[in-house]
């Protein structure tokens, strides 16, 4: 996965528990797509500053992670819902009409379920 794809991923997660300053320059520089100059220049810090600040929060980022696996979690359940409805989807081939309504059944749970994830 691209690192500032996987960055802004774990933002998504981890990111209320940096500083604010980090939260910032994390914001900036990977969901806005700012330069290090840029960035600098809106938080009117150097560019080395914001790049100690980023560097630094990558870090506990990829801590966190380690940690409480969040994102990994998230992953498995995504999966998980993908798979059950692929397998409900095969059911509703049945010729048994409570087959069918189960599995119909199951598929909206697990459409449900996943889009309350993604």
């Amino acid at each position: 996965m691209d690192k500032n794809i996987e960055i802004s991923l774990l933002y998504d997660f981890y990111g209320q528990l940096l500083s604010l300053k980090q939260q910032q320059a994390v914001s900036l520089y990977y969901n806005d797509d700012l330069s290090l100059s840029e960035t600098a220049e809106v938080m009117g810090i150097t560019r080395q500053g914001v790049r100690d600040l980023v560097k630094r929060s990558e870090a506990e980022l990829y801590e966190y992670e380690q940690k409480l696996g969040l994102y990994k979690r998230f992953e498995q359940v995504g999966e998980y819902a993908a798979n059950i409805r692929r397998l409900s989807d095969i059911l509703c081939e049945s010729s048994d009409p409570v087959i069918v309504k189960t599995a119909q059944e199951i598929s909206a749970l697990a459409d449900k379920l996943y889009s309350e994830e993604a």
